[in-house]
């Protein structure tokens, strides 16, 4: 099977939400579990693509877009970014819902609504990333690929380091992660955030 891995274009946006909601339940398709498909994407995809298309990638297999590897080069610019250029309209288009409802829609509206809070745990590594792939683009080093060329990019734009966060019940990318040099570096309820230097 033969993938390109090329930088991002406009034209790629719809592509990367159908990726983003087949990839959204901890790497499997999420598309059962949302009302509004366009909400994974609103929140984990299209920010980064908006803001940073310039270190955003995306992997080719006969045409289709299968994959992908976004972020930011500083957490924190790109919280001040969003809650002044991106979360604004989204908080009108979707009301911040009641505590009592636990779907997952109103789990990622309630994220709409509290915005990008970069933790203090990752000082060191101030760029973030998202990598996600659909299954057939799993186990052909496509991963690795992606990972490697973000990060050379990152490097070559003198980034001192770079975090992400997977959840604890994605133990395929916890390895695939550890394997490629990145270290845990703290522990929430639901996830584990890990770091490498550049």
């Amino acid at each position: 099977m033969s993938f390109e891995i090329r930088p991002y274009h406009p034209d790629d946006l719809d592509a990367l939400y159908r990726i983003c909601l087949q990839t959204g339940d901890s790497g499997k398709d999420a598309t059962d579990l949302v009302e509004d498909t366009k909400l994974l994407g609103h929140y984990y995809m299209a920010p980064y693509v908006n803001f940073e298309p310039e270190i955003c990638f995306v992997v080719v297999h006969n045409q289709a877009l299968c994959g992908y590897i976004i972020g930011c080069k500083s957490s924190s610019s790109f919280a001040l970014k969003c809650e002044k250029s991106w979360f604004p309209d989204l908080r009108l288009q979707y009301i911040s819902p009641e505590t009592s409802d636990l779907s997952y829609d109103a789990r990622l509206k309630r994220l709409i609504h509290i915005g990008y809070q970069p933790r203090v745990e990752y000082v060191d590594y101030p760029a973030h990333l998202h990598i996600n792939l659909l299954p057939a683009t799993q186990g052909h080093g496509i991963g690795r690929k992606l990972i490697t060329t973000f990060l050379k990019h990152l490097k070559a734009l003198q980034i001192s380091g770079v975090h992400l966060e997977v959840s604890r019940s994605n133990a395929s990318a916890i390895s695939f992660y550890e394997k490629l040099g990145f270290t845990a570096i703290c522990e929430f309820e639901h996830s584990i955030g890990y770091g490498i230097k550049l």
